[in-house]
């Protein structure tokens, strides 16, 4: 083989986008190393680059949530049966998801315990408990865990049985203080995936039919990927005082009355780094921005043998001197591996900036800065190298959020009819705005139609559609359809 056809043979081993969506994702999460296959059906294991970018996304929101006065606790990971029985729409809506435990130390459970889908139910269970008052309100817990639906389709990331979220679940004195609450939280993670994932959202209310079971309303932000599905990337739920009337959340108010709680939840998962990979990825393999990035910049040593002692050791003082500076840096030093492959490897890991420095380079101070996302070379002087390299990362991370507005923005069509949609999606991928009449029967006729659901209501369009796209009457709502994970 070739050394030019074995530094390409990362690349080459990567299903075109345009081939097989679905087939190069997965051959780019296995091949970057973000995952493995577990032995039980639907479930994986996070490898130490996997979840380091969910331990990023952990750190970032979990600063978010403090700073709006949250608090983190956790709570069990078994749900009793009569618990869901308590609100039914809840667990009509999770039944089917429901893996539960029967028996335990050899011995039949006098109850069944679901493994837990969500918590609302144990929340509701204690926050009755430790709501007396006015004075206890408002509670603003969040929990960091894992949860299990057992799903018969499934992506790693974007749909496992088994996966990791986190789940914030608020008790209020009024409706509008659990509503400012509700739509504060959808912000929060507007701004978290705009700023920190460099992904751009929709953000908008959901369809009755689309809503949380057991919600009064839910609202959500959503990304589109590379090939025009959705993915809901977040949701905050407003439920009213349905929980709380379940779990008899009462509280005596400032009237000396006893009423009810107004309770909220939100939660983000895994989901956002299936999201990530989706939406930043190209034929070369991962795309990552540089604030989730578990290594920002890789420094690769070039040169011939004779200088290779001269490199390698510059090469360490410029990685101690970033990494003092707070960047996440690597170094590949390894003597019998081509620069070329080093190059493709890196690319295909997503790592945002390549540094690399050469004997020649050294000799005049400087060293060559690689943008994964636009490619340019850029030379930098070694002595400014913490400032250049931010500056980069910077730029990358930029540059990742405009690209990946502007494919949506490309992929966004405007129709009035569901005809004139279907002929659409024949030959384009995307989001469809269309004007919508409210009703269940003209959500469903486009979904068997097309295979596309109302993503959300959204709260902010620039166009607004006067009648609906199945039976031409009034639109109640100017809407957002696509086809989702």
């Amino acid at each position: 083989m070739s050394n030019e056809k074995q530094d390409k043979q990362f690349v080459t081993e990567i299903t075109p986008q345009s081939e097989d969506f679905s087939r190069w994702y997965i051959d780019v999460i296995k091949k970057a190393d973000l995952m493995d296959y577990s032995p039980v059906r639907g479930c994986i294991v996070f490898r130490p680059d996997g979840y380091e970018i969910w331990e990023h996304i952990q750190r970032d929101l979990d600063r978010r949530f403090k700073e709006t006065g949250h608090r983190n606790a956790y709570f069990p990971l078994f749900i009793p049966e009569s618990f869901f029985e308590k609100e039914k729409e809840h667990v009509e809506g999770f039944n089917p998801e429901l893996p539960w435990v029967t028996e335990a130390g050899g011995d039949p459970l006098e109850e069944r315990l679901a493994i837990r889908p969500t918590s609302e139910t144990m929340f509701g269970h204690m926050y009755s408990k430790w709501i007396q008052s006015y004075r206890d309100l408002p509670v603003l817990i969040n929990q960091w865990a894992n949860v299990v639906r057992w799903e018969k389709r499934t992506l790693p990331f974007l749909r496992t049985s088994e996966f990791l979220w986190q789940e914030g679940h608020t008790a209020h004195e009024t409706a509008e203080d659990a509503m400012e609450e509700t739509m504060r939280m959808l912000d929060v993670y507007t701004e978290f995936v705009e700023e920190f994932l460099a992904i751009p959202v929709i953000k908008g209310q959901k369809s009755p039919s689309e809503k949380f079971a057991g919600a009064k309303a839910t609202y959500s932000i959503e990304a589109m990927m590379k090939d025009g599905r959705a993915v809901q990337a977040g949701t905050s739920h407003y439920m009213g005082t349905n929980f709380a009337e379940a779990f008899d959340i009462q509280f005596l108010s400032r009237d000396n009355t006893q009423e009810y709680a107004h309770t909220t939840s939100w939660g983000v998962s895994t989901r956002l780094i299936g999201s990530l990979i989706m939406v930043h990825g190209d034929d070369r393999g991962l795309a990552l921005p540089p604030k989730v990035a578990p290594k920002q910049v890789m420094i690769i040593p070039i040169g011939p043998p004779k200088t290779r002692d001269m490199v390698v050791g510059r090469a360490d003082e410029l990685f101690a001197e970033l990494k003092k500076a707070g960047v996440r840096v690597g170094i590949d030093d390894r003597a019998d591996v081509r620069p070329g492959w080093k190059f493709n490897e890196y690319e295909m890991r997503g790592i945002p900036v390549r540094l690399e420095v050469g004997p020649r380079d050294i000799e005049n101070g400087v060293c060559v800065l690689v943008s994964r996302i636009t490619g340019e070379k850029k030379q930098v002087p070694l002595d400014n190298i913490v400032e250049e390299v931010q500056t980069m990362l910077d730029q990358v991370q930029q540059e990742m959020y405009n690209r990946a507005l502007s494919f949506r923005e490309e992929n966004m069509h405007v129709v009035d009819t569901l005809d004139e949609m279907k002929a659409i999606m024949e030959e384009k991928r995307g989001f469809f705005i269309a004007g919508w009449d409210g009703t269940d029967e003209t959500e469903r006729l486009v979904k068997e139609e097309t295979g596309a659901t109302i993503r959300n209501i959204p709260f902010k369009l620039d166009v607004q559609k006067e009648t609906c796209l199945v039976t031409g009457q009034p639109a109640k709502h100017t809407v957002v359809f696509a086809r989702a994970y």
